[in-house]
């Protein structure tokens, strides 16, 4: 029992508890997914071989299974607030000297502000591509404020750079699972996935450097929206920044992953 602490076989979960429910309820809402998708598929059939009083009981089945999804995950964010606030409560009233005082500093360490140090300036308005496409069209700039010029001092000499910024029109709710684009309703971790909704939103571009005017850098193709905040940029460095044993992860379980990838670096093709 975890919602009900006045419940006298109430007992407290630990972190690992709650680790092992979520992650008991991810597979439970990928099984119900799987479940949701052959009756979607049943469901064509149906409505193309019997009659439409069948296909509508069908129809019905399915939406009652998508708001059971609905209301597993809702119960899934509860106990993790329950558990959430519990911690805080125990830490508050079991805090002791030097100790007690050093984890209420950590704790209270929960949210935190960047600055603004310049702008991102690119042709998108209402659409951008989902990764940056290193010889698209337009003028791609990052405009630095100029109390911070002098920062921007031999960056030239690299050829590309990290450009990390603040994805500030996301309106999507974050969620910890998620089906990915092209993926067939594959459903994977936020952390595992390279969406824009995240816990915290913070977006992360490597470009090439064509060259720095004044406090501007042009760039190659951004994945970005005009007006972006930015929040660093840093070197993109040889050796240190490629990782020549690295993989694609799930995405080369995936069947014809070689196409999903094209989609995903934004390279038209012709299938």
């Amino acid at each position: 029992m975890i919602l009900n602490p006045s419940n006298k076989n109430y007992k407290r979960a630990s972190e690992f508890d709650i680790n092992k429910i979520e992650l008991l309820i991810s597979k439970l809402l990928d099984q119900n997914n799987e479940y949701i998708r052959k009756n979607k598929i049943l469901f064509d059939k149906i409505k193309k071989i019997s009659n439409r009083e069948v296909a509508t009981e069908l129809k019905i089945a399915i939406k009652l299974s998508e708001e059971v999804n609905r209301q597993i995950e809702s119960a899934n964010k509860k106990i993790r607030e329950v558990h959430l606030s519990q911690n805080q409560n125990t830490f508050t009233k079991e805090k002791t000297g030097l100790e007690s005082v050093q984890k209420e500093e950590e704790y209270k360490i929960e949210s935190f502000n960047f600055k603004k140090i310049g702008i991102i300036r690119t042709p998108y308005i209402n659409d951008a591509p989902y990764q940056p496409v290193n010889e698209d069209r337009g003028i791609f700039y990052i405009e630095v404020d100029p109390k911070y010029k002098e920062g921007l001092n031999k960056l030239s000499k690299f050829n590309y750079i990290y450009v990390i910024y603040y994805i500030h029109l996301i309106k999507k709710k974050l969620s910890m699972t998620l089906s990915t684009p092209w993926t067939n309703n594959i459903r994977v971790g936020v952390f595992a996935s390279r969406s824009p909704v995240r816990p915290n939103l913070i977006g992360l571009s490597v470009v090439r450097i064509k060259k720095i005017k004044k406090n501007r850098i042009f760039t190659s193709g951004l994945d970005v929206f005009d007006g972006t905040p930015l929040i660093d940029l840093k070197p993109y460095v040889k050796d240190l920044d490629s990782k020549p044993d690295a993989n694609y992860g799930w995405i080369a379980d995936i069947d014809d992953y070689e196409h999903l990838l094209l989609h995903i670096k934004g390279i038209p093709h012709n299938y």
